[in-house]
């Protein structure tokens, strides 16, 4: 009998995990893909979008296929300036249910989609064994993690009252949460990133016409994407030497040293792209820290940026003042009789303000921290040892195989791990691109013939 395999997470990484295995694996294989219902086979990032939420990537680099990157744009029959346009993300989910739908129906393997949202699994004699909230478990050899980010904690400073209240959104994404937001409503928004990009414009598209104040350390939005996509970008010699090295202080000084001498900038990141994972797997643990502590925010603005449109709703919303964009942080907030009051410290300052609001909503993106989240399945299976935590909340430990370490650091048998929770590993596996190449890489190893776990002391060497 052949190898069973389960991937729990229906999302990019899952589907685009079982294309790879679906045109791969023989008759003998069993394939096993466990997801949340209402997202099943697009994720949240996509199946949780409204009309008004665009790619942040041209259309034409968005295929699932990592030798056919513009089959995303393929398969809507786009003209040239289609191909070069923003699409609404709602798009790109039913793209990605119809290439899962295609790779299953002409596969081999035999496989089941199970729409249900897997809370535990422990290790067997054989594999894993994997728990359903519907009260299923079954068995499998070898197990993969791809449930992308974690829902959010609480933020630091919501009291007990709050934490439960309606006019606190922890989690944006969950159907209806915006749906109770009164029209003329003051709301603040903490995390002024791509998620508060999201919510400022659903809350703009339903005629929202209260206050909106946004917060972060840093107070930076994300910039926009040129309208017309720029030519490629080559690497001055001395950033290419600064790469090699693991040299980051060098390589931003030789970026910011092209961009004064007139590269675009835009350029420069997106010529950056391909050579992080290698750079990151450099840097030490008390480079990486820095990063995150002093860089991480600027990094983020201009790497990950937004669909023109998008950029330019947020600067509308600016412009008239109903948008506010602020440096600071919240110290506390708690519902009153007069409503939700918060006490924030601005940067730089000594002394906090308080202020009052009728909503709060929760936008601070991507959560990797294993060793704090709730989430039934991760939690337990870092409970159990399982898991390794990254040491800087990046997600969790893997080999170059993508095999997840467990609480002692050997490489756990049959269990492996895709998307953000890589992130400690590899830094840039967020976006398509990088994701798509780690799927084909990570079917490859999950359908080679079972090897035999070495000796702690002869362990395939970390990434990262």
């Amino acid at each position: 009998m052949g190898k069973h395999i389960t991937l729990i997470g229906a999302g990019f990484c899952g589907a685009a995990l079982v294309r790879e295995l679906a045109y791969r694996a023989d008759a003998s294989t069993r394939i096993t893909l466990v997801g949340m219902a209402d997202s099943f086979g697009s994720g949240v990032a996509y199946g949780a979008a409204r009309p008004e939420h665009l790619l942040n990537v041209r259309a034409r680099d968005l295929g699932i296929d990592p030798d056919e990157p513009g089959g995303f744009a393929d398969a809507l029959h786009l003209g040239e300036s289609g191909r070069q346009a923003f699409l609404p993300r709602l798009a790109y989910a039913d793209y990605l249910r119809g290439e899962l739908s295609a790779a299953m129906a002409s596969s081999a393997a035999h496989i089941v989609c199970k729409p249900q949202e897997a809370i535990a699994a422990e290790r067997t004699q054989r594999g894993y064994r994997v728990f359903l909230a519907n009260g299923e478990a079954f068995d499998s050899d070898q197990l993969v993690l791809a449930v992308g980010a974690l829902a959010p904690q609480a933020l630091p400073g919501i009291g007990p009252r709050l934490s439960v209240h309606p006019r606190y959104i922890g989690w944006p994404w969950q159907p209806g949460a915006l749906d109770g937001i009164a029209p003329d409503a003051r709301v603040l928004i903490v995390g002024t990133g791509l998620t508060m990009v999201d919510v400022a414009l659903s809350l703009q598209g339903r005629g929202h016409t209260g206050a909106l104040h946004a917060i972060s350390r840093r107070g930076l939005v994300p910039q926009a994407h040129d309208a017309e996509a720029g030519a490629p970008q080559a690497l001055p010699l001395a950033v290419q030497q600064a790469l090699g090295a693991g040299d980051l202080n060098a390589v931003l000084r030789g970026v910011r040293r092209a961009v004064r001498e007139g590269a675009p900038w835009r350029g420069m990141v997106d010529a950056l792209r391909p050579h992080l994972q290698p750079l990151w797997r450099r840097l030490d643990a008390q480079r990486r820290a820095s990063f995150l502590r002093h860089l991480r925010p600027y990094w983020e603005a201009a790497r990950h940026r937004v669909a023109p449109a998008a950029a330019g709703v947020i600067a509308d919303l600016r412009t008239r003042g109903q948008l506010q964009l602020e440096s600071a942080r919240l110290l506390r907030a708690r519902w009153t009789p007069e409503g939700l009051e918060a006490v924030l410290r601005r940067r730089g300052e000594d002394e906090s303000r308080t202020e009052r609001y009728d909503v709060l909503i929760r936008a601070t993106g991507l959560d990797t921290d294993i060793d704090r989240t709730s989430d039934p399945l991760i939690a337990g299976m870092r409970e159990a040892g399982l898991l390794q935590a990254d040491p800087l909340g990046l997600g969790v430990g893997v080999d170059e195989d993508f095999r997840v370490r467990d609480a002692a650091g050997r490489a756990s048998p049959g269990l492996y791990c895709i998307g953000p929770l890589l992130r400690g590993a590899l830094w840039e596996i967020t976006a398509v691109p990088e994701l798509r190449v780690a799927a084909r890489q990570l079917a490859r190893h999950l359908l080679e013939p079972t090897r035999t776990v070495a000796a702690p002391r002869t362990l395939l060497r970390v990434v990262g």
